[in-house]
Protein backbone atom coordinates (compact mmCIF):
# COMPACT_ATOMS: atom_id res chain seq x y z
CA UNK A 1 0.00 0.00 0.00
CA UNK A 2 1.11 3.40 -0.63
CA UNK A 3 0.40 5.81 1.68
CA UNK A 4 0.11 9.59 0.77
CA UNK A 5 -0.01 11.86 2.96
CA UNK A 6 -1.16 15.83 3.39
CA UNK A 7 1.38 18.27 5.43
CA UNK A 8 -0.04 20.95 7.20
CA UNK A 9 -1.56 20.39 10.33
CA UNK A 10 -1.07 16.55 10.14
CA UNK A 11 3.05 16.23 9.80
CA UNK A 12 3.51 19.92 10.23
CA UNK A 13 1.26 22.24 12.77
CA UNK A 14 0.46 25.78 11.14
CA UNK A 15 -2.02 28.03 12.71
CA UNK A 16 -1.78 31.66 11.72
CA UNK A 17 -3.23 32.69 14.93
CA UNK A 18 0.19 32.12 16.45
CA UNK A 19 1.71 34.71 14.96
CA UNK A 20 -1.18 37.46 14.56
CA UNK A 21 -1.59 36.69 18.39
CA UNK A 22 2.19 38.72 18.84
CA UNK A 23 0.40 41.63 16.27
CA UNK A 24 -3.04 42.13 17.79
CA UNK A 25 -3.66 42.51 21.77
CA UNK A 26 -7.08 40.80 21.83
CA UNK A 27 -8.39 37.20 20.43
CA UNK A 28 -11.07 38.89 18.97
CA UNK A 29 -8.67 40.85 17.22
CA UNK A 30 -7.24 38.29 15.52
CA UNK A 31 -10.48 35.76 14.81
CA UNK A 32 -11.63 39.56 12.86
CA UNK A 33 -8.10 39.90 11.12
CA UNK A 34 -8.70 36.32 9.89
CA UNK A 35 -11.85 36.19 8.73
CA UNK A 36 -12.41 39.89 7.18
CA UNK A 37 -8.75 40.64 6.40
CA UNK A 38 -6.47 37.66 5.80
CA UNK A 39 -9.24 35.14 4.81
CA UNK A 40 -8.95 31.51 4.06
CA UNK A 41 -10.25 32.29 1.19
CA UNK A 42 -7.69 34.71 0.29
CA UNK A 43 -4.28 32.32 1.64
CA UNK A 44 -6.00 29.80 -0.69
CA UNK A 45 -4.95 31.95 -3.72
CA UNK A 46 -1.40 31.53 -2.19
CA UNK A 47 -1.78 28.20 -2.09
CA UNK A 48 -2.74 28.09 -5.77
CA UNK A 49 0.31 29.56 -6.72
CA UNK A 50 -0.57 33.64 -6.30
CA UNK A 51 2.80 35.15 -5.19
CA UNK A 52 2.52 36.69 -1.42
CA UNK A 53 3.85 40.19 -2.78
CA UNK A 54 0.79 40.18 -5.55
CA UNK A 55 -1.55 38.54 -1.70
CA UNK A 56 -0.33 41.75 0.45
CA UNK A 57 -0.90 44.54 -2.28
CA UNK A 58 -4.51 42.98 -2.91
CA UNK A 59 -5.28 43.02 0.99
CA UNK A 60 -3.23 46.17 1.38
CA UNK A 61 -5.92 48.20 -1.10
CA UNK A 62 -8.96 47.37 0.37
CA UNK A 63 -7.46 47.22 4.02
CA UNK A 64 -5.00 50.12 4.41
CA UNK A 65 -5.23 50.35 7.99
CA UNK A 66 -3.91 46.71 8.41
CA UNK A 67 -0.67 47.55 5.94
CA UNK A 68 1.68 45.86 8.86
CA UNK A 69 -0.30 43.39 10.02
CA UNK A 70 -1.19 42.31 6.61
CA UNK A 71 2.87 42.40 5.17
CA UNK A 72 3.62 40.45 8.49
CA UNK A 73 1.28 37.61 7.13
CA UNK A 74 4.56 37.33 4.24
CA UNK A 75 7.57 38.95 5.91
CA UNK A 76 6.89 37.09 9.38
CA UNK A 77 5.49 34.10 7.74
CA UNK A 78 7.16 31.06 9.82
CA UNK A 79 5.78 32.28 13.03
CA UNK A 80 2.51 30.85 11.21
CA UNK A 81 4.64 27.24 10.96
CA UNK A 82 4.39 26.19 14.85
CA UNK A 83 6.52 23.10 14.48
CA UNK A 84 6.45 19.06 13.57
CA UNK A 85 3.55 17.36 15.21
CA UNK A 86 5.91 14.82 16.83
CA UNK A 87 3.52 12.01 16.68
CA UNK A 88 3.01 11.27 13.38
CA UNK A 89 6.51 12.38 12.31
CA UNK A 90 6.98 8.97 14.44
CA UNK A 91 4.46 7.33 12.29
CA UNK A 92 6.48 8.72 8.58
CA UNK A 93 10.15 7.65 9.94
CA UNK A 94 8.44 4.10 11.05
CA UNK A 95 6.53 3.66 7.55
CA UNK A 96 9.58 4.90 5.76
CA UNK A 97 12.17 2.40 8.01
CA UNK A 98 10.06 -0.36 6.76
CA UNK A 99 9.89 0.73 3.32
CA UNK A 100 6.31 1.78 2.80
CA UNK A 101 6.35 4.21 -0.20
CA UNK A 102 5.38 7.70 0.92
CA UNK A 103 3.94 10.52 -0.82
CA UNK A 104 2.55 13.86 -0.10
CA UNK A 105 -0.48 16.08 -1.45
CA UNK A 106 0.01 19.70 0.08
CA UNK A 107 -2.18 22.63 -0.34
CA UNK A 108 0.99 25.35 0.13
CA UNK A 109 2.28 28.03 -1.97
CA UNK A 110 5.19 26.89 -3.33
CA UNK A 111 7.74 29.73 -2.39
CA UNK A 112 7.14 28.92 1.42
CA UNK A 113 7.15 25.26 0.82
CA UNK A 114 10.35 25.13 -0.15
CA UNK A 115 11.41 27.43 2.56
CA UNK A 116 9.83 25.15 4.79
CA UNK A 117 10.94 22.12 2.88
CA UNK A 118 15.14 23.16 4.11
CA UNK A 119 13.89 23.18 7.93
CA UNK A 120 12.51 19.61 8.30
CA UNK A 121 14.41 16.90 6.97
CA UNK A 122 12.03 14.57 7.27
CA UNK A 123 10.21 16.12 4.40
CA UNK A 124 13.29 14.50 2.44
CA UNK A 125 10.88 10.82 3.07
CA UNK A 126 9.05 11.13 0.59
CA UNK A 127 9.09 9.93 -3.10
CA UNK A 128 7.09 12.75 -4.65
CA UNK A 129 5.66 15.89 -2.77
CA UNK A 130 2.79 17.62 -5.09
CA UNK A 131 2.70 21.01 -3.94
CA UNK A 132 -0.61 23.17 -4.77
CA UNK A 133 1.24 26.23 -5.62
CA UNK A 134 3.08 24.34 -7.98
CA UNK A 135 0.70 22.94 -9.99
CA UNK A 136 -2.00 25.63 -9.67
CA UNK A 137 -4.57 23.45 -8.26
CA UNK A 138 -6.08 22.86 -4.69
CA UNK A 139 -7.26 19.88 -2.66
CA UNK A 140 -10.13 18.79 -3.08
CA UNK A 141 -9.93 19.26 -6.87
CA UNK A 142 -9.77 15.91 -8.12
CA UNK A 143 -6.94 16.82 -10.98
CA UNK A 144 -4.24 17.19 -8.01
CA UNK A 145 -4.87 13.58 -6.59
CA UNK A 146 -4.83 12.34 -10.63
CA UNK A 147 -1.46 14.30 -11.11
CA UNK A 148 0.05 12.25 -8.12
CA UNK A 149 -1.37 8.91 -10.00
CA UNK A 150 -0.47 9.78 -12.73
CA UNK A 151 3.34 11.38 -12.57
CA UNK A 152 4.45 8.06 -9.79
CA UNK A 153 1.99 5.69 -12.43
CA UNK A 154 0.03 4.59 -8.86
CA UNK A 155 -3.64 3.08 -8.96
CA UNK A 156 -5.73 5.06 -7.26
CA UNK A 157 -7.34 1.78 -4.74
CA UNK A 158 -3.25 0.88 -3.87
CA UNK A 159 -3.27 4.68 -1.90
CA UNK A 160 -3.94 5.08 1.17
CA UNK A 161 -4.45 9.30 1.32
CA UNK A 162 -4.38 10.56 4.75
CA UNK A 163 -5.79 14.20 5.38
CA UNK A 164 -7.43 16.75 8.36
CA UNK A 165 -9.75 18.23 6.12
CA UNK A 166 -13.11 16.04 5.68
CA UNK A 167 -13.31 17.98 2.06
CA UNK A 168 -9.89 16.92 0.85
CA UNK A 169 -10.57 13.09 2.26
CA UNK A 170 -13.52 12.85 0.19
CA UNK A 171 -12.37 14.36 -2.57
CA UNK A 172 -9.77 11.66 -2.39
CA UNK A 173 -12.38 8.89 -1.85
CA UNK A 174 -14.31 10.45 -4.91
CA UNK A 175 -11.46 9.53 -7.30
CA UNK A 176 -11.52 5.81 -5.55
CA UNK A 177 -8.22 6.55 -3.23
CA UNK A 178 -8.83 4.90 0.02
CA UNK A 179 -8.59 7.87 2.87
CA UNK A 180 -8.26 8.76 6.30
CA UNK A 181 -9.96 11.61 8.48
CA UNK A 182 -6.84 13.12 10.47
CA UNK A 183 -7.53 13.93 14.21
CA UNK A 184 -4.85 12.17 15.99
CA UNK A 185 -1.57 10.59 15.70
CA UNK A 186 -2.68 8.18 17.89
CA UNK A 187 -5.90 7.64 15.82
CA UNK A 188 -3.82 7.11 12.59
CA UNK A 189 -0.88 4.81 14.29
CA UNK A 190 -4.30 2.85 15.06
CA UNK A 191 -5.96 2.90 11.54
CA UNK A 192 -3.03 1.67 10.43
CA UNK A 193 -2.18 -0.90 12.35
CA UNK A 194 -5.97 -2.39 11.59
CA UNK A 195 -4.95 -2.11 8.18
CA UNK A 196 -1.97 -3.99 8.35
CA UNK A 197 0.26 -0.96 6.74
CA UNK A 198 2.30 -0.37 9.86
CA UNK A 199 3.56 -3.35 11.48
CA UNK A 200 4.36 -3.93 15.06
Amino acid sequence: MNVVFDIGNVLIQWDPRALFRKIFASEDEVEWFLANVCTHDWNLEQDRGRSFEEAVAAATALHPEHEGAIAAYHLRWHETVIGPIAGTVEILEALNAQGTPLYAITNWNQDKFRETRKRYPFLGHFRDIVVSGDERLVKPDPAIYRLLLERNRLEASSCLFIDDSPRNVAGAEAIGMRAHHFSSPDGLRAHLARSGILKA
